[in-house]
């Protein structure tokens, strides 16, 4: 196993160095056996909890499967996922597994791997407007059903608004549309007033903050609750709170520790665990069939503006401070001791 996580700037000159160097002698370097299956993993960011999480898992379960795999981390940088990709399948992988920086962008990732006749897993995030091959995520629509009604069930009139993710990551798309799936027929019928529906550049949570307080003092307005479309966004939709933090219904997502330990103490009413270990588990068994030729069936097919994308969806759990022991804990996700101290 071989990862490089680094800055974008790193990253890029680490991508176009490498890719210099003559193709044949670069996989021959880095794999330990040329019969064991190498597993790409192109994956958009490490700076967050839950992609660290997901690339520890994925490469734990190729490597007891008896793969290979090396994880490059383009850190927001679609430009340089490009290049780390290139770089992959110069060095031989027999499967590239990417979580996309750029939905519609990462096509060009997917055009370079087919022309090197190698396949393509869309992990997580789908990829859109290209031929992928297979598509692993989590029922991403009702991530955000489940984060609207659990706000719903602590609060179902008033202001609200909608803190989303990146545009360019079509989750966040989802992710909105489950949320307006729940909260449309209370906007209609009035008790429930939209004050703020936007999205967050790079899923960055100063952004949100940023964004969420100008709106918030531009406006004068008191809200009672926020929709968040991640732990992140949450985090700076609470700071953007300032002392209405607690009072104000706030959903996330990822059940990151800062996430976690925010619904303990009261300022952010539930997040979202979609479990690391299955969709990183399932992926590694997905790319090692496709390695090994197998044939493939999938649950579904989701349309990705190019075709209709075999497609395996995994259920989301809602997790508020009730459930927070049967879920998370159980898993092992986070420990007792981490999200309570000592």
């Amino acid at each position: 196993m071989i990862t490089a996580a680094c800055s974008s700037e790193e990253s890029s000159s680490e991508s176009a160095n490498s890719s210099d160097e003559a193709e044949g002698t670069v996989d021959e370097k880095l794999r330990s056996n040329q019969e064991d299956p190498y597993i790409g993993f192109a994956i958009d960011t490490l700076r967050e909890e839950r992609w660290y999480r997901d690339k520890e898992a994925f490469e734990g379960a190729v490597e007891e499967q008896g793969g290979q795999v090396k994880t490059l981390a383009a850190n927001g940088n679609q430009d340089v996922q490009i290049q780390q990709a290139q770089l992959l399948i110069n060095e031989g992988v027999d499967v590239l597994v990417v979580v996309p920086t750029d939905a519609s962008g990462a096509g060009e990732v997917v055009k370079l791997a087919h022309d090197a006749g190698v396949k393509v897993i869309s992990y997580d995030r789908l990829i859109t407007d290209a031929d992928v091959d297979y598509y692993l995520s989590f029922d991403n629509e009702k991530v955000g059903e489940l984060q609207a009604e659990e706000i719903l069930n602590n609060v179902d009139e008033g202001e609200f608004a909608y803190v989303g993710g990146a545009e360019s990551d079509n989750n966040s798309i989802l992710f909105r549309q489950g949320a307006m799936n729940v909260l449309e027929p209370h906007i209609e019928s009035g008790a429930i007033d939209l004050v703020y529906d936007n999205y967050t550049t790079g899923w960055d949570p100063e952004v949100a903050r940023d964004e969420l307080s100008s709106f918030i003092n531009s406006n004068d307005v008191d809200l009672d609750a926020v929709v968040a479309a991640n732990d992140g966004t949450a985090g700076g939709a609470v700071e953007a709170l300032g002392d209405q933090a607690g009072d104000v219904e706030v959903s996330g997502q990822d059940a990151e520790l800062e996430g976690v330990r925010r619904v303990v103490e009261g300022t952010q009413t539930m997040t979202v665990y979609k479990s690391m270990n299955l969709i990183a588990n399932r992926a590694a068994e997905l790319a090692m069939d496709v390695a090994a030729g197998e044939d493939i069936s999938t649950e579904t097919t989701i349309d990705n503006g190019q075709g209709d994308i075999p497609t395996t969806l995994l259920e989301p759990i809602a997790v508020t401070e009730d459930n927070i022991e049967e879920t998370i804990i159980e898993e092992g996700h986070l420990t007792e001791e981490e999200i309570y101290g000592d």
